[in-house]
């Protein structure tokens, strides 16, 4: 009969050697083979969790059960959220310089002599000033948020890991438990 590492039997099972590896089928995408589909031309399935190790979550922290999001955040939190969120995208890169570059037309070519900002654009350079002198408070802001998610998440990931921790020793207990008796049943059922 074969036998494991520890010396036990196990009844009706071939030795780990004599079994042949199952060849797992490969798919690549974007240069990263994927071992767990069928088909080499099935395409990449977000929703497929085997899939979503290969290109990454498709959810934000927003997700993250380890971070307060919705009610359970403050309004200055909720706030500094949406302030990240927005300036910090492109669509706001391009609405601002959309913004600047109409205000230059039409103070220099539509209203010419009329303009309320002529050439250097001086209320224009006022505003912009204003803008970067909140921009400091805002940034801090964004980060302090980012900060305290990054907290939120590791706090999360550290609470985890000790249960995990204590459910290892005592599975690894458990196993050992297991092993004697396994032990003690062998040596009586071996006996004459």
């Amino acid at each position: 009969m074969p036998h494991d590492p520890t010396g036990t039997r196990i009844e009706g099972l071939a030795p780990r050697s004599q079994v042949p590896p199952r060849p797992l089928p490969r798919r690549s995408v974007a240069g990263v083979t994927n071992p767990t589909a069928a088909d080499p031309a099935d395409p990449v399935d977000p929703t497929d969790p085997a899939d979503e190790l290969l290109i990454g979550p498709t959810v934000g922290w927003e997700q993250h059960p380890g971070v307060r999001t919705g009610e359970r955040l403050t309004i200055g939190e909720r706030a500094a959220d949406r302030m990240r969120n927005g300036m910090g995208s492109w669509p706001f890169v391009f609405v601002f310089l959309a913004i600047m570059a109409t205000w230059a037309t039409i103070n220099s070519e539509v209203l010419g002599r009329d303009a309320w900002d002529p050439y250097p654009y001086i209320l224009l350079n006022l505003f912009l000033s204003m803008l970067a002198g909140l921009q400091g408070a805002v940034l801090l802001i964004a980060a302090k948020r980012a900060d305290q998610i990054s907290a939120e998440t590791a706090l999360h990931t550290l609470t985890n890991t000790e249960m995990l921790k204590t459910l290892i020793e005592q599975n690894t207990e458990l196993t050992r438990q297991i092993h004697e008796l396994t032990k003690r049943m062998d040596e009586h059922l071996s006996q004459p």
